[in-house]
C-alpha cells in the first residue's frame, strides 16, 4: 500500500509539472467553496509598483535596506509558526532563507545587471505573500487567492506532508503571484532591453539556497522532506528543477498579461492563472496528503516539537 501511495504521489506531481511547464492552459472549473476574488489589477497589494531609483522610499528605489526590511517582516511571520510547529512554517522558512541568500547576491558586484530593480521586485513579490498570509490570518478569506487559501488551510489543518507544504507554498507564490508581479513592474528596462537576464539569474541564486534549505527543513520540521521523490528527482534536485520550470512558465504568463490587447483579455489570462494555480494546489494536496491510518501527521509533529528550535 505504501508503494502504491508513492507511485500515486509521483504520478500526480508529474501531471502537475507538465501542466505548469507548458504555460497557461484554458481556465479550469473552480471548487464550489472558493471565495469570490476581485480582478487581479485591483487585488494587488498596496505597494509602490513603479520603480524609481531616485525615490525617497527605499523599496520604490530598490535600495538594499528594503531587502533587509523584507527579511525582518518575514522573520516576524515565521517565528510564531516555527515555535508552534504550524505546518506553514515549512514555506515560511523556505522564503526567509531564499531572501537572505538573495540579499547576499544583490550585494555581489556584477551578479545582477540591475540589482536595484531586482531589489524592488523582491519587495513587490514579498508583498503578495504578506498580503495573502495576513488576510488569511485575519479571517478575510474573500481576499485570499484560492491557491493561497488551499495552501494555508492545508498547513493549519495539518493535511499534507512537509513536502506538500513546501510545494503548496511554492505553487501559490510562483505559479500564482509571480506572473502578476512581473507584468506589473515591467518586463523591459527603459531602454527597451529585456529584464529576462536578471530573472534567470534568480535561478542561479536559488541553486545556492535549495540544498542547505532542504537539509534544514528536514532537520527542523519533517525528516521525510530530504528524501521526497518528485518528477524531477529526489530532494534538492527535484525542488530546484521544479522552481526553474515554474519560474520560466511565470515569465511567459506575464508576457501574456502584458500583450493582452484589452482589459477583458487580460482578465481572462489572469483568471486562467488563478484557476490553474488552484487546480495545481488541489493536485498537490491529493498527492501528498496524509491517509490515516496508513500515514498521519503525529510522528512529524512529535519530531518538530523536539527539533523546530534547532535553527538560527
Amino acid at each position: 500500500m505504501l508503494a502504491h501511495r508513492r507511485r500515486r504521489c509521483v504520478s500526480l506531481l508529474a501531471g502537475l509539472a507538465v501542466a505548469v511547464s507548458i504555460g497557461v492552459p484554458s481556465g479550469q472549473a473552480r471548487a464550489d467553496d472558493d471565495p469570490p476574488f476581485v480582478g487581479w489589477a485591483e487585488a494587488l497589494p498596496a505597494v509602490a509598483w513603479k520603480y524609481d531609483a531616485s525615490s525617497s522610499d527605499v523599496c520604490t528605489a530598490g535600495r538594499v535596506s528594503c531587502v533587509e526590511k523584507t527579511i525582518r517582516s518575514m522573520q516576524k511571520r515565521f517565528d510564531p509558526l516555527a515555535a508552534e510547529c504550524v505546518h506553514a512554517a515549512v514555506f515560511g522558512l523556505a522564503y526567509l532563507r531564499t531572501t537572505q541568500t538573495y540579499l547576499e547576491t544583490s550585494t555581489t558586484p556584477g551578479f545582477y545587471a540591475d540589482p536595484a530593480f531586482v531589489n524592488h521586485e523582491d519587495a513587490a513579490f514579498a508583498a503578495m505573500y504578506f498580503t495573502a498570509f495576513d488576510a488569511w490570518a485575519d479571517g478575510r478569506r474573500a481576499y485570499v487567492p484560492p491557491a493561497w487559501r488551499i495552501a494555508l488551510d492545508a498547513g493549519a489543518d495539518r493535511q499534507v506532508s512537509g513536502t506538500g507544504d513546501l510545494f503548496l507554498g511554492m505553487n501559490a507564490h510562483v505559479n500564482r503571484d509571480l506572473p502578476f508581479v512581473l507584468a506589473k513592474i515591467g518586463l523591459v528596462a527603459p531602454d527597451g532591453s529585456s529584464r529576462k537576464r536578471d530573472h534567470d539569474q534568480v535561478d542561479v541564486m536559488l541553486n545556492k539556497v535549495v540544498r542547505p534549505l532542504i537539509t534544514e527543513e528536514a532537520a527542523r520540521f519533517d525528516p521525510t522532506i530530504e528524501t521526497a521523490r518528485t518528477p524531477y528527482g529526489v530532494g534538492h534536485t527535484g525542488l530546484m528543477q521544479a522552481l526553474v520550470t515554474w519560474r520560466e512558465a511565470a515569465w511567459r504568463q506575464a508576457e501574456q498579461l502584458v500583450m493582452a490587447p484589452d482589459g477583458a483579455s487580460r482578465e481572462r489570462v489572469a483568471q486562467a492563472i488563478e484557476d490553474n494555480a488552484a487546480a495545481h494546489a488541489r493536485a498537490i494536496v491529493a498527492a501528498t496528503g496524509y491517509t490515516p491510518p496508513v500515514s498521519s501527521t503525529s510522528s512529524r509533529d512529535r519530531y518538530c516539537a523536539d527539533h523546530a528550535g534547532d535553527g538560527a
